[in-house]
Parts: structure tokens; C-alpha cells; sequence
């Protein structure tokens, strides 16, 4: 069983989760499934991720069946951003594709409202310069205000942040009434980010970290990036306390106190990665895992974009 975190509006959330990014609409089912009874009770997914409406189908599958009860399982999505004048009808449009009465978790997919496209359609509107046709209409905090109402309606237990910096994670600690409980970053052993991690743990904000295993295979494909799976040191260190890579870079996430949502389509995988309880990384190799750390972003999205915007 993987621990739990308590978030800052008062609930717990499982620190392994599956994330459902990139995971084809049939073996979305099978998959869930096999994850729950795994032992998995955390599912991060998203508006954008175009398959809210299969995930959906499986969970009602698993409470029907009495696989699992609704109250034990912790579920994630994101607002889209070109929905972020549109957060009500976003959040129950999301709802009603997952089959859920309440999120546990609603975060900010991105700090950037582009152009509206229809709620739910998760389009990235490129402009005629190529470039995405970015909305500076709509500030975060408005957006942040709406994500906070929906707390109040009773749709969302907690609501967070994703892929925001100290600056605007500060802005927003600033002007939110409900705290952000969660920032979703990319955080991994070639992209530690050690300064964001220590400033939103330290004024309450848990850290989830989205591609913990630096993004593997499906990030070299979409993206050409280096994954730290064939790193050398990360090697040696999974030999001597006979664990996988992958085992290894998530507990070293797990001890870091952040929440790691590995995504795998492969039901071996997904047991090895929930598989992390048994063994603990002394602080010298959690030293010499800090010292490979090379502030390398796998997740690019400007080559979809036309912009990058983490320049």
C-alpha cells in the first residue's frame, strides 16, 4: 500500500497514483481495473487527455461490481486552457464523462488561458502566425476565483495548481482565499527543481510530480528527450537494493514528500510501480542521486504550440 499526504484543505490523497495520459480509449478499461486491484486508489487524468469518458466507464464498472467504493478512491482532473472562462460548465463536463458526483482533486492544467473552443473540446487554437492564440483577457486569479466556487458548490473536495513557478505559485498563495492543496509539476532525477519543491512544501502546497520516471519512452518518442531511465548511477544504485530503475527513482520521489503518478500500460509495470514500500534510499545515495540532476524539461509542448513558454 503507498502512504497517504494530508493536503491543506483537510483530505488525504494517496502518494502513488496512475496517470492516465496517452493511454488508448479500449485498454483504458482493463487497465483501471487491473490498477485498482492492484492496490492503486489514486487516478490523475485530465480534460485534455481526451479519454474522461472511457475512464469514467471503467470506474463505474469497478463500483458497481463492489471492486472498489467511490469514497476510497482519490480522482484528479484538470481544467483545460482554453476553458479557464468556463470553469463551471469545464468541471461538469468532466464530471459527467467520469461518471462522479465530486472530484477529489481539480487542478489549473496550465497558468495560460488561450482561446475558447467549446467546453470540453480541449482545442489548442493556433492563431495564423502559428502560433497558439494565447487569451490575455482572463487573469488566473479570475480563473483561480472560479476554481474556489466550485468548493463551495460542493463539486471539488480539493483544488490545485499544475506547471505553475514560484512566481505565480506565490500570486496565487497571495490572492486565493481556498489554497492551491496541490502543484503539479515535471519533476524527476534530471529535473529535481529543488527550489520549487522546497518553496510550495514549505507554505503548504503538496507537489505531485507528472512524468516521475522522466517521461520514458513516450516522452522520447513525442518529444526526443532523454529519459534518466538509462542513467548510470541510477543503475548502480537499483542494483544494490535489488530494485528496478523505475522502483528506485520513485522512491526517491516518494522521500523527496512528493506524490508520483507513474504512467504505464503494462500490467507487470504497474504492479512494479506500486511496489515501492519495502525498502528505503540512505541519505548518501539520496546525495548522489541530487548530484545528477541535469534541469532537463522532458515535456515539451511548444513543438505543438508554436511558443515556448517556459522561456
Amino acid at each position: 500500500m503507498s502512504g497517504m499526504i494530508k493536503l491543506s484543505s483537510g483530505y488525504e490523497m494517496p502518494m502513488v497514483g496512475l496517470g492516465v495520459w496517452r493511454m488508448e480509449g479500449k485498454s483504458i478499461r482493463d487497465l483501471i481495473l487491473s490498477a485498482i486491484k492492484i492496490g492503486y486508489r489514486h487516478f490523475d487524468c485530465a480534460a485534455d487527455y481526451q479519454n474522461e469518458a472511457e475512464v469514467g466507464e471503467a470506474l463505474e464498472e469497478a463500483f458497481k461490481s463492489g471492486l472498489v467504493k467511490r469514497e476510497h478512491l482519490f480522482i484528479t482532473t484538470k481544467l483545460w486552457n482554453s476553458d479557464h472562462g468556463h470553469v463551471l460548465e469545464a468541471c461538469k463536463d468532466s464530471l459527467k464523462k467520469l461518471r462522479l458526483e465530486y472530484l477529489d482533486l481539480y487542478l489549473v492544467h496550465f497558468p495560460v488561458a488561450t482561446r475558447h473552443t467549446g467546453v470540453g473540446t480541449t482545442a489548442s487554437a493556433i492563431g495564423e502566425d502559428g502560433v497558439l492564440d494565447i487569451d490575455t483577457t482572463i487573469s488566473l486569479e479570475t480563473t483561480w476565483h472560479a476554481m474556489e466556487d466550485l468548493v463551495s458548490k460542493g463539486l471539488v473536495r480539493s483544488i490545485g495548481i499544475s506547471n505553475y513557478d514560484v512566481f505565480l505559485t506565490r500570486d496565487c498563495l497571495a490572492y486565493s482565499k481556498i489554497k492551491p492543496a496541490v502543484n503539479q509539476i515535471e519533476t524527476h532525477p534530471y529535473f529535481q527543481r529543488d527550489s520549487l519543491v522546497r518553496f510550495c512544501q514549505k507554505h503548504g502546497v503538496c507537489v505531485t510530480a507528472h512524468t516521475p520516471l522522466g517521461g520514458a519512452a513516450a516522452n522520447t518518442e513525442w518529444f526526443g528527450s532523454v529519459s534518466c531511465l538509462d542513467d548510470p548511477t541510477l543503475k548502480a544504485l537499483a542494483e544494490k537494493y535489488n530494485k528496478t530503475v523505475a522502483q528506485l527513482i520513485l522512491k526517491w520521489g516518494l522521500q523527496r514528500n512528493t506524490v508520483v503518478i507513474p504512467k504505464s500500460s503494462k500490467e507487470e509495470r504497474l504492479r512494479e510501480n506500486f511496489q515501492v514500500s519495502d525498502f528505503k534510499i540512505s541519505d548518501d545515495d539520496m546525495d548522489k542521486i541530487k548530484a545528477i540532476d541535469r534541469k532537463y524539461r522532458t515535456n515539451q509542448p511548444a513543438k505543438f504550440w508554436g511558443i515556448d513558454l517556459y522561456a
